[in-house]
């Protein structure tokens, strides 16, 4: 256990915000999601901000810019964290370490990211820095690129796995319908995801457009506390364990296809919890395309090596399915402002397992799973939660 519970939370829509910038999306999120909590602003102890950039924003220092929340902030200890795409979860996990050293008993997290100022070439140049820039940083289509390689390689071990990818795409989007915070909220259908025309075209290797998630803008946060605050709280929601695994930065040093890193987060945060993958209720797991969400299957362990398009194919990971995954509708209609996507991912759980996600809402709830990664499977974040009471 833990010992650090969600106790509330907030999440702004995401999307194209041209009228936005990552401070006042910030200021809200935090503000909301302390107001949801029940929490004072100076009563807060310390407060971790996820925000990658690489260039998406010319301010490059942001944490202090939580104090616009309220003046009760200031001279709180605030800090920066970034890991690459798994920077949300990264700042959500350096505020479970503060209240586990007793550093801190209440801790404000907030995710942010604003994408879509820069122009196409400027995103792909500021993706591919989460690569291994003196190997990877030519491949080409960007991110995408790297990605697109991947499942070359995949089909070439296991077959062309174009219809499991469109199912993925379509249940996905499927999703997003009932999703308010989700930048597309259109149902595309398995036919359009699964062939090439005009508007989704061929973008890297067999990916289509369908197949990449959304470049986005958008803030989300939440507050965690230590237990005996917790307790006392209007909701709580357990983290039950939490896991980081980290692997090799350059794709030749493994075997990119495994995901191994991704599998060991899931063994030792189901360790640590005392769970096995049946024990979840459901999971919402890092589709920053879709060939990613396929071999994350495998890697937790829903199927073995090679048989992922099982669990799509046989609808296991549908809604009504024994394990659904992403029903938020995953970063590939939610959309993926980076460093709000982890944080994102806790709040969406959090409200499943207490019973406030609205229209998304799945039944007889006990323990959700989250799997975030930055890279290509090099930075691994898995977080199992579960109500406090």
């Amino acid at each position: 256990m833990t010992g650090t519970s969600i106790i509330g939370w907030a999440h702004l829509p995401f999307g194209k915000h041209a009228d936005r910038d990552i401070e006042s999306m910030m200021v809200e999120a935090g503000a909301a999601a302390l107001k949801h909590a029940g929490v004072a602003p100076k009563d807060v102890d310390a407060i971790f901000v996820g925000h990658f950039n690489a260039g998406f924003s010319a301010q490059d220092f942001p944490s202090s810019l939580s104090f616009g929340i309220d003046p009760a902030l200031r001279f709180k200890p605030a800090t920066r964290v970034e890991n690459a795409c798994a920077t949300g979860s990264a700042a959500v996990h350096q505020g479970i370490k503060e209240i586990a050293a007793k550093q801190a008993r209440i801790v404000l997290v907030i995710g942010v990211e604003h994408m879509t100022a820069n122009d196409n070439a400027a995103i792909g140049r500021n993706l591919l820095k989460a690569s291994y820039v003196k190997e990877e940083a030519d491949i080409p289509g960007g991110f995408a690129g790297v990605f697109g390689r991947i499942a070359e390689l995949y089909f070439q071990r296991h077959g062309d796995q174009s219809d499991a990818l469109a199912r993925i795409a379509a249940k996905n989007h499927r999703n997003g319908v009932d999703n308010p915070y989700a930048q597309m909220r259109k149902d595309l259908g398995y036919d359009f995801c699964r062939n090439v025309s005009d508007k989704n075209p061929l973008v890297a290797g067999p990916l289509k457009r369908t197949d990449c998630s959304l470049v986005s803008d958008g803030a989300a946060a939440l507050v965690l506390a230590d237990l005996g605050t917790a307790l006392a709280a209007d909701r709580a929601v357990l983290i039950r364990s939490a896991a980081q695994v980290n692997d090799f930065l350059p794709m030749r040093a493994r075997d990119i296809v495994q995901f191994e890193g991704c599998s060991q987060a899931w063994s030792r945060a189901l360790a640590k919890a005392k769970l096995t993958l049946d024990d979840l209720s459901f999971v919402e797991t890092h589709d920053c395309f879709t060939i990613a969400e396929l071999i994350e299957y495998e890697a937790m362990g829903l199927t073995k090596p090679g048989e992922g398009a099982r669990a799509i194919d046989e609808g296991w990971t549908e809604k009504d399915g024994k394990l659904p995954i992403n029903r938020s509708g995953g970063l590939k209609a939610k959309g993926h402002p980076i460093g709000a996507t982890g944080v994102s991912m806790h709040v969406l759980t959090a409200m499943q397992l207490k019973g406030e996600a609205g229209a998304m809402q799945l039944k007889n709830l006990k323990l959700g799973g989250i799997f975030n990664m930055g890279g290509a499977a090099v930075a691994n974040y898995v977080s199992i939660l579960e109500p406090l009471r």
